[in-house]
């Protein structure tokens, strides 16, 4: 995951898609898709939060099981979850000012 700084106001009809996940005890966490980015042979999405208390970017894998499943896996691999967030940085880079800081990608709203 990606620590993101001042995760700016959402507007519902900016994602494609929702997706919430459920951790281990049983909390759900609730993700817009920010983006669909192809990297090696594969896709990745990058969720961002829709919560304004949590600061992170979620990078995994996308997996299609038939036409209606779509599976999130996440990617062992460092290298490739750094370079599916840098293109990310790339294509958002008039909507916000990235920074980088102690190795995380941060970014704020773009004035």
């Amino acid at each position: 995951m990606t620590d993101i700084n001042n995760t700016p106001d959402l507007n519902e009809e900016d994602f494609e898609d929702v997706v919430v996940m459920t951790d281990d005890e049983g909390n759900e966490y609730v993700y817009d898709i920010a983006a669909r980015i192809e990297k090696n042979d594969n896709e990745y999405v990058v969720l961002v939060p829709q919560d304004e208390e949590d600061d992170e970017v979620v990078i995994l894998k996308s997996v299609v099981i038939d036409e209606e499943t779509e599976e999130f896996l996440p990617e062992e691999d460092e290298a490739i979850t750094d370079a599916v967030f840098e293109e990310f940085k790339e294509m958002f880079a008039d909507e916000y000012n990235f920074t980088d800081e102690d190795e995380d990608g941060m970014f704020v709203d773009a004035e």
